[in-house]
């Protein structure tokens, strides 16, 4: 299916790896061009020159995320160079244990500034852009807002608050024909996922038991899998969706694990 997103310009933040990279992907080969922001700058450097490599348009800018100048400076550089901004996909965010026990006061705002402060900046930051082209917003979310997981107040408060800013922004956004979607992730095997899962001792074990809970398959869902729903949201083919939380987790979320 042509997405009809050739020549689209797409902010993708965390967009250098993992599922930021899968999205970056899709969208090249969509003809999008992607613009991504990330602040580990070999990692970026080294996702552009692949995609240079196949012979695609795309384009970056370092920014610490949660410093608020680096981001408006990282999308006036993205206006500089093309003079148009159509989609927004606010997907940088990690899973950092802040609990309710093992936390504390600091840390709780910290993962929040991580997790959903910069998704609002961004999107505040992108605005006036998005109105011109009638753009849209993909917020990527986590099944721990849905399940809870234990240990990690922070990152489930955030990704709570990005469900409810999915649906708020949707409302705000409706005069300009602005779209505004979530896609919910639950088991998505990425380089962040392979270094907790080694935590353990015996990863392959604790991966057998996660991957078995999974009604569709019994697999982890793939970087592609989300990115392809994400591009879908971004294009025009889904132009009279807004305001949908999208789970693109094989079942893991709403079907019964036992099965």
């Amino acid at each position: 299916m042509n997405l009809n997103l050739q020549g689209k310009v797409v902010i993708v933040t965390g967009g250098s790896k993992g599922i930021g990279y899968g999205i970056v992907t899709a969208l090249v080969e969509e003809g999008a061009i992607p613009f991504i922001i990330g602040r580990n700058q070999a990692t970026v450097l080294q996702a552009v020159k692949n995609i240079e490599e196949k012979g695609a348009k795309v384009s970056y800018a370092f920014a610490e995320l949660t410093d608020p100048e680096q981001c408006t400076a990282a999308i006036e550089k993205a206006v500089t160079e093309f003079g148009r901004i159509d989609g927004l996909v606010n997907n940088a965010g990690v899973n950092d244990s802040i609990g309710l026990e093992s936390g504390s006061y600091d840390g709780f705002v910290e993962s929040l500034k991580r997790n959903v402060v910069h998704y609002y900046h961004m999107a505040h930051l992108v605005l006036p852009y998005l109105k011109k082209s009638k753009g849209a917003i993909v917020n990527i979310g986590s099944k721990t807002s849905f399940t809870g997981q234990g240990g990690t107040s922070g990152y489930a408060a955030a990704n709570g608050a990005r469900n409810a800013l999915t649906r708020e922004w949707a409302v705000e956004l409706l005069p300009f024909s602005i779209r505004v979607n979530a896609v919910i992730v639950a088991e998505c095997y990425t380089p962040l996922y392979d270094r907790w899962i080694k935590t353990f001792d015996n990863p392959e074990e604790k991966l057998a038991s996660i991957t078995k809970n999974i009604p569709l398959e019994n697999r982890m869902t793939t970087a592609q899998e989300i990115a392809d729903a994400v591009s879908f949201l971004l294009s025009e083919r889904s132009s009279h969706t807004t305001g949908q939380l999208l789970f693109v987790d094989g079942g893991y979320t709403h079907l019964d694990r036992s099965l």
